[in-house]
């Protein structure tokens, strides 16, 4: 008797260089908003709760030690830096544990790509939607912020876009990092090794401008940094123009970097 397999996925060849196309990037969109749809409860959940255990245990805890950072009240300025967890968590693990298991686990990369969509198209795609995501929990924190007694200008607005920009870029990092990963074990490494540096040094929990040198450097090169000084521009006017003309520019070279690598590396990983 003669007992059958189930054929092993095979290599995607050949795909072809092209310009990005609006409709697989849609298609792409459209089948992670049907995903998200299934589990939107408990990613709500941790949306609310995780910033307001922030504001809790930094603002009101270590706020009652520190009454101002920068001219602001210590609140307010951990308000902002809760936004900017929010867009890194959100746009980070998404692109680093989807990329992993979609490419090593259950082959969807292998499915996508055996249809006319090209790598560069299912990158775009699922940092797109992590970008609307990443906007919606930054607004959630905020709105928690704000239904805690933080007061916001009306150009708190200009979060939104920042917050897209910023959870597309952590979000193709992430997705970089997954297409050279070869077990779960080196999450471990991505997490201690990127993560925790990314949202410890970014102005978060604290001021760099009195930190060491060898401090606000690394701090300066740190997409989140300017993130996180953008959103507080936009909720308190902290910044000049000079210094919102310069942190928007990195996030932007920021976000096209790793959009370039998350594309080269997957490619590399993914077609032969």
């Amino acid at each position: 008797m003669t007992t059958l397999h189930a054929p092993t996925p095979a290599p995607v060849r050949n795909v072809p260089s092209r310009g990005l196309r609006w409709s697989p990037i849609a298609a792409v969109v459209h089948r992670e908003w049907r995903v998200f749809r299934r589990v939107w409860r408990s990613l709500m959940f941790g949306s609310v709760v995780e910033p307001l255990v922030y504001l809790l245990a930094f603002g009101f805890g270590f706020g009652a030690l520190v009454a101002e950072v920068n001219g602001i009240p210590y609140l307010d300025f951990m308000a902002t830096g809760s936004a900017g967890i929010a867009v890194l968590f959100t746009g980070f693990f998404p692109g680093l544990i989807n990329g992993y298991f979609r490419r090593r686990e259950n082959h969807l990369y292998d499915a996508l790509l055996a249809t006319p969509t090209t790598v560069a198209e299912v990158v775009t795609g699922e940092a797109t939607w992590t970008g609307v995501r990443t906007t919606g929990s930054a607004a959630t924190t905020l709105a928690v912020a704000a239904a805690l007694g933080v007061s916001l200008e009306p150009t708190v607005v200009l979060v939104l876009p920042v917050a897209f920009v910023g959870g597309f870029g952590f979000a193709c990092l992430g997705a970089a990092f997954a297409s050279r990963m070869r077990s779960t074990h080196q999450f471990d490494f991505v997490i201690s090794g990127i993560v925790v540096p990314l949202f410890v040094v970014a102005g978060t929990f604290f001021p760099l401008d009195d930190a060491p040198a060898w401090l606000r450097i690394p701090a300066q090169a740190n997409p989140l940094t300017h993130v996180v000084d953008l959103f507080r521009a936009a909720a308190f006017g902290t910044l000049a123009a000079s210094q919102v003309l310069v942190a928007v520019a990195m996030v932007l070279v920021v976000t096209a970097l790793s959009w370039l690598l998350a594309v080269r590396w997957l490619t590399d990983a993914m077609v032969d």
